[in-house]
């Protein structure tokens, strides 16, 4: 049985003093794969737990967020669902806790996806943040939005190859499809309710984006593992209260495969947050 911890949601404001007291805008991806974890957690009730569990308590200090990829829990099925709703429960009251679940459907479905990641009564868990795909348009984004004091953080500009296929797209005269999501996204809510995924790969894109999107908070994968450069990132994309989350997953979690993998963690997490450090003092 799970004992639900204090439901304490995270706002904008909250965020920023996050950012400023940590000096730090990192978020630590727990896209915990049970194939990859040190093989002597295999003998513990629940190990992706067990994994989560340490890396949080050896990261938290040099962190703002962490993300949980779900498909990494969904695909494990009840032990899976289990190991989040535990992992969920660990995540220190003042850092931003997305849920990576990229749901979006028609209204009353997306009302129900919400619900899942937002009521703890119903579900178990209460992320600040869900991450959202926002292809059939208002009807799969405007659900998440009634939550107060909750986030949509829907796909703007994402890094993978197949981004190619519609993102760029052009809908109008020198506009996008990635333009036009985040221009009308950007009107169904607040920079207080919805940020954006964009891709750490797409360099100065990052322009175009904060165009349309000039004080919204940006959630950034990509750097680290997938070869995007944080100074790049910061350059382009950074606005008046920072405004990005960089999110980084396997480079740390994944910083050692032996016994040491939380110490290890921490330093890649260190190592990141000392980086980010002279970026905000360079502000």
């Amino acid at each position: 049985m799970v004992t639900l911890k204090l439901i304490i949601t995270m706002n904008r404001k909250e965020l920023i003093e996050q950012i400023r007291t940590k000096k730090s805008f990192l978020c630590i991806g727990l896209d915990t794969d049970i194939t990859k974890i040190p093989k002597y957690l295999l003998d513990t009730e629940d190990p992706v737990y067990e994994f989560n569990k340490q890396i949080i308590e050896a990261t938290k200090e040099y962190c703002v967020s962490y993300k949980i990829n779900t498909a990494f829990y969904e695909s494990r099925g009840l032990a899976g669902w289990q190991s989040l709703i535990r992992t969920w429960n660990e995540l220190p009251k003042d850092t931003f806790s997305i849920a990576d679940a990229k749901r979006g459907d028609i209204g009353n479905t997306s009302e129900m996806y919400a619900k899942a990641f937002f009521q703890a009564e119903s579900s178990g868990m209460s992320f600040d943040s869900v991450t959202v795909a926002p292809y059939m348009g208002a009807d799969s984004v405007k659900p998440f939005l009634k939550f107060e004091n909750k986030w949509a953080i829907v796909l703007g500009l994402t890094s993978n190859e197949g981004s190619k296929d519609f993102q760029f797209l052009p809908v109008a005269e020198e506009t996008m499809l990635f333009e036009r999501v985040i221009q009308t996204v950007s009107g169904w809510g607040t920079n207080d309710n919805i940020m954006f995924v964009v891709g750490a790969t797409r360099g100065e894109s990052f322009l175009t984006i904060r165009k349309h999107a000039p004080d919204h908070f940006l959630l950034v994968p990509g750097v680290g593992a997938q070869g995007g450069n944080l100074q790049d990132v910061c350059k382009y994309g950074m606005n008046k209260d920072c405004g990005l989350l960089i999110n980084s997953s396997r480079a740390v979690i994944y910083a050692s495969s032996g016994e040491d993998f939380a110490e290890a963690a921490a330093a890649e997490a260190r190592k990141v947050q000392n980086e980010m450090k002279l970026i905000l003092e360079s502000m």
